[in-house]
């Protein structure tokens, strides 16, 4: 198997593994490209197994990647959160062709933005520790080998970083359908800017987080209530006439769809709890998002 083939065979798995380090498209991207110019520069006579070559060096790249990130994010302007790896716009209803229910969890679960959101919390090692075990499955052998760890510091980081996830994720969580219906109701009651409806799909303590990064207006706090955030929708709406909004998918959960005209300017997912709204994320930092989206279908995928 030549050069190209062997790296582009495992491109997907390596492509999965710097994004959910590294929280954007961009950074992961840049990362797989220093991965394979290691690759092309290298003596593979030596490399015996060239996934775990692979891994391991997109591994330590990402990881010297988000040391960097992160102390670049202190000075990031409002709360920051992951950039879509992936984004499907359609009409409402959403299509047929959707990705089924098992493919959806499976995805949404590791890679939705309340996730991401929650993996901000974990310092790099930990953060890598825990994605290489529970995303990834490796054993702690590898994972040891990787973070040049002992065995036993690689699972106190897995089961640190387990119990902190646990103790932020909901305490019920909705079923699919539910989640799409509850985000369904949200889009349609805030395109009315209708404050009763959005207030009484909210928990009474929801957060509203935007991340804007200083290059468009946003909150520079979460925003704390349901009556405060139903207000802001309502000004929205109120606001921003040209506006327009379908649902979608981005990084396989639905989401809210913001364009005016063809220009995609905001992504919108929700965290539930219960039957109620527990957190709303909104991107809208342009730079995290694909440009201008163009076609019948509306169907833009990442560059």
């Amino acid at each position: 198997m030549d050069t190209d083939t062997h790296f582009q065979q495992h491109r997907p798995r390596l492509f999965a593994l710097a994004y959910r380090l590294l929280g954007t498209r961009s950074d992961a991207e840049d990362v797989i490209q220093d991965a394979w110019l290691r690759w092309h520069g290298t003596d593979r006579s030596g490399v015996r197994d060239p996934e775990a070559w692979l891994v391991t060096t997109t591994t330590r790249l990402g990881l010297d990647r988000l040391r960097a990130a992160r102390r670049e994010r202190e000075a990031y302007v409002g709360p920051w959160l992951a950039g879509p790896a992936q984004v499907s716009l359609h009409p409402d209803p959403l299509p047929d062709p959707a990705p089924g229910p098992a493919e959806l969890h499976a995805l949404s679960d590791a890679v939705s933005v309340a996730f991401l959101s929650l993996l901000e919390q974990l310092g790099p090692e930990e953060r890598a520790a825990f994605l290489l075990r529970e995303a990834f499955d490796h054993d702690y052998a590898d994972i040891a080998t990787l973070l040049d760890a002992s065995e036993a510091n690689c699972r106190q980081l897995v089961h640190r970083a387990r119990q902190r996830l646990q103790d932020g994720r909901p305490r019920f969580v909705a079923d699919g359908e539910q989640h799409r219906r509850l985000l369904t109701r949200f889009m349609e009651a805030s395109q009315r800017g209708d404050r009763a409806a959005i207030e009484a799909l909210l928990h009474a303590n929801a957060r509203h987080v935007s991340d804007g990064g200083g290059v468009v207006t946003a909150g520079l706090r979460p925003l704390q209530g349901a009556e405060r955030i139903a207000r802001l929708y309502w000004a929205i709406a109120r606001r921003d006439g040209q506006a327009s909004t379908v649902l979608g998918y981005v990084n396989g959960e639905p989401a809210i769809l913001g364009f005016v005209g063809e220009r995609l300017f905001s992504v919108t997912t929700i965290e539930v709890d219960g039957d109620r709204i527990r957190t709303v994320y909104s991107v809208l930092n342009p730079n995290k998002l694909p440009g201008t989206v163009t076609g019948r279908d509306r169907t833009a995928s990442l560059q």
